[in-house]
């Protein structure tokens, strides 16, 4: 019987990568407006009724991406030690989305889910919970590895961070107007101050 039940669930799951894999290709060409549920069905191979057996409708859709993107980064931050180090460089040389685990799509698929939050206090929702999931999640790793910081000194440290690294998120749409090493030297020394202990 337990058999057959995770037989069932693994299923489930396979339909749901496959309609979450074809919705991100559609969000990201198309935008979430004009995408349509019969266009993810094509993508996905499936019918538009079995789709909706999955997702009740297409922001159940974006909010299982915004789910597994926010999910990808936690578990890539695990080893903030590293990430820390890394930061400097993915900043000056604008390579957010070239890291290990991430890409270009789900990068672009976040702006556009930035932009519909705007219009749309169902996606804004789920955003600003998905963020305070990760930044919770930054938080306490980082106490970890930096015990002498209060709790206030770490989340102004995460903030900081934040800021840095979604304004460089929104700027790679532009041309980089900065020399990269003169940049990697400043991020370098904005970090090292940020977690030199007092």
């Amino acid at each position: 019987m337990a058999t057959t039940l995770d037989g069932r669930q693994a299923k489930a799951q396979a339909r749901r990568d496959q309609i979450v894999s074809a919705a991100k290709i559609c969000f990201r060409h198309r935008g979430f407006h004009a995408a349509s549920m019969a266009e993810i069905a094509q993508g996905s191979q499936l019918s538009v009724g079995q789709i909706y057996r999955y997702f009740a409708n297409k922001d159940a859709i974006i909010e299982e991406i915004v789910n597994r993107i926010i999910a990808n980064k936690m578990q890539r931050l695990e080893n903030l030690g590293d990430h820390i180090n890394l930061i400097a460089d993915t900043l000056a040389a604008r390579t957010l989305f070239q890291q290990p685990g991430e890409n270009e799509t789900d990068h672009m698929l976040m702006l556009e889910v930035t932009a519909e939050a705007t219009r749309n206090p169902v996606v804004a929702k789920m955003l600003s919970d998905a963020e305070a999931r990760l930044f919770r999640h930054v938080c306490h790793n980082l106490q970890r590895l930096y015990p002498h910081f209060s709790a206030e000194e770490i989340a102004a440290r995460v903030e900081f961070i934040a800021v840095m690294s979604e304004g460089t998120g929104y700027r790679i749409l532009t041309t980089q107007k900065a020399d990269v090493t003169l940049l990697r030297e400043l991020y370098q020394q904005a970090i090292s101050h940020l977690f030199r202990k007092p």
